[in-house]
């Protein structure tokens, strides 16, 4: 059993802004402020966007700090959550997967509620939100609100 000051986990948008430079700057110094505070281990979901942003950089921020580790939570196999995305999508999604240090699968298929309970374990899991919220509805309205309820340390980009 994994010290859960030790886990930090990520929730945002899968629309990010065209150019996302001031983002990825943000999200790689909270990451980095993150490390120094002793995490460790970076869950995250797989999904489009802001997910695969925070992975990358995680994967990234491995070369200076190699002992940290990625943890994908994947809601369901990989092959029904990229049913419906292009070619360069999948590409990225597959090399963050052969990358990462850990996989958790959490339902054999896909379901209606496979996405909550996927943000639900990442929350439950961890002592840290690092999340992009710009919307009141949706999955990351959702996510940020549950960690609040935890009482989540929350970075909000």
């Amino acid at each position: 059993m994994v010290n859960k000051s030790k886990v930090a986990c990520f929730s945002g948008h899968r629309k990010l802004p065209k150019d996302c430079r001031e983002l990825k700057t943000r999200l790689k110094s909270a990451v980095v402020e993150h490390i120094e505070r002793g995490v460790v281990f970076f869950g995250a979901g797989g999904a489009l966007g802001f997910d695969i942003l925070a992975e990358e950089t995680v994967l990234e921020l491995k070369e200076d700090y190699p002992h940290i580790r990625l943890v994908l939570v994947l809601p369901c196999p990989p092959e029904q959550q990229t049913l419906k995305w292009n070619g360069e999508q999948r590409q990225r999604y597959c090399d963050i997967l052969d990358s990462a240090d850990k996989i958790r699968v959490l339902s054999p298929k896909y379901t209606s509620c496979c996405m909550i309970d996927r943000n639900r374990h990442l929350v439950n899991n961890s002592a840290y939100l690092i999340c992009y919220l710009r919307e009141n509805n949706g999955g990351t309205f959702y996510t940020v609100n549950y960690a609040e309820k935890l009482k989540l340390d929350i970075t909000r980009l």
